[in-house]
């Protein structure tokens, strides 16, 4: 029998360690060669390792939540082959494929997190006993059944509607009253009594935060400790976008339906040019922005394993169908657990909708190391002024939150006013 020390490999992206989200061996199982030992997640991605040999499995690194330093020994299994083995440094990334949970991105369900209690977890106090009342006199009526108590209707109707059996109920009288009842409500416990429209407390949950989550964490934390951040928002009617948008659905044929986002990243895109630095990142180690020149736009994705903040990839060259296509194709990989490393990476700006929850206005967190983000509302009708008359409009809030050590105010609302100017006549955003 040999013993094989499978070490963890460089999986790529210039990381020196990586979290373990999931085993899927345990100490003393069997494992077959090419089959799943766990699941390591990076900065960017949950990367599968497998096992590379067949065997029984005598080690393991550590317990789901931990960091493993790269070329330490993840396992070690036994083998039939005679000495002890060690695998063989990895020079090459891994081929890694991304674990998400699936529900959507612009729809914002709540995360899913999964729950571990920890092993070293103080036990729950223990409840403090219930002082029972007092025992009854001896003629005390203690009724074994409902139909034998003696009560008003009055009582037994309240009695009914709270859920309580009458035949629980002491009384040191000859009948049953309301306060014989209050008194078994307040010296109960409220055992078998539940009052319609309350809420119970439920235990405390310890969930440690782990994978997805704990990269969320520390990039939110890191986005607003290192940059000052501003929000400008503005109002925009897009009523005539949105009468567009529905003849061009109403005439699509076998063409992907269009939602607002598309126009939207139209919009972004052919306001760019004039304010470059609203698409730019900014290395604050270096002290160096970066103004690009393509837009390669992140898209906020909600999935049960967090966010995730896949990349449309030069969208300054799609029109609205292509970018319909493209944001379909990936929400589904990232909600699929399909999205590979480099459609997670490499945005230069991004964009984070709500979707139908929406919100009067939002104040989004910067993708760190970009500059801006941009968040559009939801659309509401509301009457407006239209010089002397009023008509109905489709009113939309947008919000920006910039880094301010890059974008000034100025600038920011600005940028948002080129924007406004292309969605409240949107003929020209199809225009040369």
């Amino acid at each position: 029998m040999a013993r094989y020390s499978f070490r963890l490999p460089d999986i790529g992206e210039g990381i020196a360690e990586a979290e373990i989200v999931a085993w899927h061996v345990k100490i003393g199982e069997r494992v077959e060669e090419d089959a799943q030992l766990a699941d390591m997640m990076t900065d960017k991605a949950t990367v599968e390792m497998e096992s590379p040999v067949s065997g029984i499995v005598v080690e393991l690194a550590g317990e789901v939540g931990d960091l493993i330093p790269i070329g330490s020994t993840l396992a070690v299994i036994e083998t039939d082959a005679e000495g002890d083995v060690e695998a063989p440094p990895v020079d090459t990334a891994a081929e890694a494929q991304i674990e998400a949970e699936t529900p959507g991105a612009d729809q914002v369900s709540e995360p899913k997190v999964t729950e571990l209690t920890s092993s070293t977890a103080e036990p729950e106090t223990a409840a403090r006993p219930i002082e029972a009342p007092p025992a009854p006199a001896a003629s005390t009526v203690v009724a074994g059944h409902d139909a034998k108590v003696l009560a008003s209707p009055a009582v037994r109707a309240r009695a009914k509607h709270l859920g309580v059996d009458l035949g629980q109920v002491h009384s040191d009288g000859d009948r049953i009253r309301h306060a014989d009842l209050d008194a078994y409500l307040r010296y109960s416990g409220g055992q078998g009594y539940h009052s319609p429209g309350a809420s119970r407390a439920r235990a405390d949950e310890p969930i440690k935060v782990i994978g997805m989550r704990r990269k969320i964490a520390e990039n939110m934390a890191a986005s607003k400790r290192a940059i000052p951040h501003f929000t400008y928002v503005d109002e925009m009617d897009v009523t005539a976008l949105e009468e567009m948008r529905a003849d061009l659905n109403a005439n699509r044929g076998h063409r992907p339906k269009l939602t607002m986002l598309p126009f939207l990243i139209v919009a972004i895109c052919r306001t760019i040019p004039q304010f470059p630095m609203i698409n730019a990142r900014y290395d604050d180690e270096a002290g160096v922005v970066t103004r690009y020149g393509a837009v390669h736009l992140g898209m906020a994705t909600q999935t049960d394993a967090g966010l995730m903040v896949p990349v449309i990839r030069d969208a300054q060259d799609m029109n609205v169908w292509q970018l319909a296509s493209e944001i379909g194709r990936l929400a589904e990989a990232a909600r699929t657990g399909k999205a590979k490393v480099d459609e997670l990476s490499g945005s230069t700006l991004t964009i984070t909708s709500l979707g139908p929850l929406g919100g009067i206005a939002t104040t989004p967190v910067i993708n760190r190391p970009e500059v801006a983000i941009i968040g559009p509302n939801k659309i509401v009708e509301r009457p407006v002024f239209d010089g002397d008359d009023i008509r109905r409009a489709k009113l939309m809030n947008l919000s920006i939150s910039c880094d301010h050590r890059v974008v000034d105010g100025w600038d920011a609302a600005s940028y948002v006013q080129a924007l406004k100017k292309l969605v409240e006549t949107p003929v020209l955003l199809f225009a040369d």
